[in-house]
């Protein structure tokens, strides 16, 4: 069967670019498909994208973000034990690591902003069991990568390094990391809190 091509007197109106057919007659499949068109258009126009080019679909693997989940829970379970099973607390740290991994493993084609909110979180509980742990070097580290990942919204991680820069000494750098931290979380009370701890140390 050939394909036939039939050319429809179109009009396009030069301010908002809608299109409709004045001449044709006003079917109702006509009026439908150029409703269809036209909001298509106004869509793309309110996309911040470049050029306003809607992106390519980046779907998740639901088994991968199941397990990283999964780990991250087990992870916090093994650290709410670790209060009166001393031992506990480095295996949360194991699960943490090992959702950390299959995160970081992700492909490419999928969200890189998946991937930071993942670490970021993983990066955060890591270093909370490094501070139970008093592995202050290890818990600085983890916390300051959680915050590269994720500026806003994560003030445990802020404070986190904050308070392994305290245990290590290192009161100026504390005191100014607090204070950037204070800055991207809007005033946050436990890094408040953390900032007087400082002032009142530098003091001494």
């Amino acid at each position: 069967m050939d394909e036939t091509f039939t050319l429809l007197p179109l009009h396009l109106d030069p301010p908002s670019k809608a299109i409709s057919a004045p001449t044709l007659e006003q079917t109702s499949s006509l009026v439908t498909e150029l409703a269809l068109l036209n909001q298509t258009h106004r869509q793309l126009l309110t996309l911040d994208t470049p050029s306003q080019v809607p992106p390519a679909p980046l779907p998740l693997n639901p088994k991968r973000s199941a397990q990283i989940n999964k780990m991250r829970e087990q992870g916090n379970s093994m650290y709410q034990k670790s209060r009166s099973q001393p031992s506990a607390t480095s295996e949360a740290g194991k699960l943490y690591s090992y959702a950390l991994e299959m995160a970081l493993l992700r492909p490419a084609w999928e969200p890189s902003a998946t991937v930071r909110d993942e670490v970021a979180v993983l990066l955060a509980n890591r270093a909370q069991v490094n501070i139970s742990l008093q592995a202050w070097p290890e818990g600085a580290a983890d916390a300051e990568g959680s915050v590269e990942m994720k500026r806003q919204g994560n003030a445990k991680a802020w404070g986190r390094r904050g308070k392994c820069l305290v245990e290590m000494g290192r009161w100026e750098e504390a005191a100014e990391w607090v204070a950037k931290g204070l800055e991207s979380e809007g005033n946050d009370a436990d890094l408040r809190g953390l900032m007087k701890e400082i002032e009142k140390k530098a003091e001494q």
